[in-house]
């Protein structure tokens, strides 16, 4: 029987980089978030839904040798051939539950986990502790191999924001030195800033064009349970990135569309509708007064984030 998650990981508002002293900085990764529950019955993976999936990461299983009893934060990566973490190349991992193939997946394309914070240590619950404190602690613990580090945690803002676009990295993380670490709850004691401006979107539809996909109706929940339009996407449609997006939406069709007022009767022309569950990221620059983005490209999807945790807020 699949394992049930101690907690669900605290979570980061978007906004610019906080500067002072009361301030630490760590590298944003490109992957999904993980815990890591090593007891005496043995080491299992949650993902942030509550997911188990320890299945899916066999080279991580011997982690637990490192530390008798401890709970882990931090995100699965695959770092590429310039050290770079891929989403992309992630994807075929995540979802993978039968042993004998991510045993075959793990020897081509292994993953490392990016350990960033100690919840529990030999029995003690240390989430009510300050980050300064559990981050002291958890490099106590000199964990470290060939599929797991604790990446490190710097004094200086500004210098770990350019170091990370130096390095091809997706941003940066501004945590609270006096902040406990807060279950479940999207705080602005941990702030995420990205290189570049992104975010989240659910899928209400898409409009065909020369190829299967012309572009993709995206919106946010909106308070009446119906999305608020954002604007039609068209660039960053690859043919892979297509054919992952009809796998997604063709089951969902409906013949209602999901949107509130607002979608401009150009773009609802011809549309084919969905149920919103479908999440994607999106670059893209500014935005115009009643919201709508302007200048957007669909990076990737996102199959790890339901579409009820999607704000305007990244």
């Amino acid at each position: 029987m699949p394992g049930r998650p101690p907690l669900r990981p605290m979570l980061a508002t978007t906004g610019p980089l906080p500067a002072g002293s009361e301030w630490a900085y760590e590298f944003k990764w490109d992957g999904v978030r993980a815990l890591a529950d090593i007891s005496a019955a043995g080491q299992r993976l949650y993902a942030r839904s509550g997911v188990e999936i320890t299945a899916a990461y066999p080279e991580l299983a011997s982690l637990g040798e490192q530390v008798d009893d401890a709970l882990l934060d931090g995100e699965v990566v695959l770092l590429g051939a310039a050290g770079q973490p891929s989403f992309t190349a992630l994807a075929e991992r995540m979802h993978v539950r039968d042993r004998n193939r991510a045993a075959r997946l793990a020897a081509v394309a292994p993953v490392t986990y990016m350990i960033f914070d100690l919840l529990r240590l030999r029995g003690a619950d240390l989430t009510g502790r300050p980050y300064a404190r559990r981050r002291a602690e958890l490099e106590a613990l000199g964990l470290g191999g060939a599929r797991w580090a604790v990446p490190p945690s710097f004094p200086d803002g500004p210098a770990t924001y350019e170091a990370a676009g130096e390095h091809g990295l997706e941003g940066v993380m501004a945590k609270r030195l006096d902040a406990p670490y807060r279950p479940g709850v999207r705080s602005s004691d941990w702030v995420k800033v990205k290189l570049e401006v992104t975010g989240d979107f659910v899928v209400g539809g898409w409009r065909p064009g020369a190829r299967k996909i012309g572009g993709l109706l995206v919106g946010v929940p909106g308070p009446d349970g119906r999305l608020a339009y954002r604007g039609r996407v068209g660039g960053g449609i690859g043919a892979a990135l297509e054919r992952a997006l009809l796998a997604e939406l063709e089951p969902l069709r409906t013949a209602d569309s999901p949107f509130g007022p607002g979608v401009p009767r150009e773009d609802a022309r011809g549309a084919i509708w969905v149920e919103p569950r479908v999440v994607v990221e999106i670059k893209y620059g500014q935005r115009t007064p009643d919201g709508r983005l302007r200048f957007p490209r669909v990076l990737r999807l996102r199959p790890d984030k339901p579409p009820e945790e999607v704000d305007d807020a990244g």
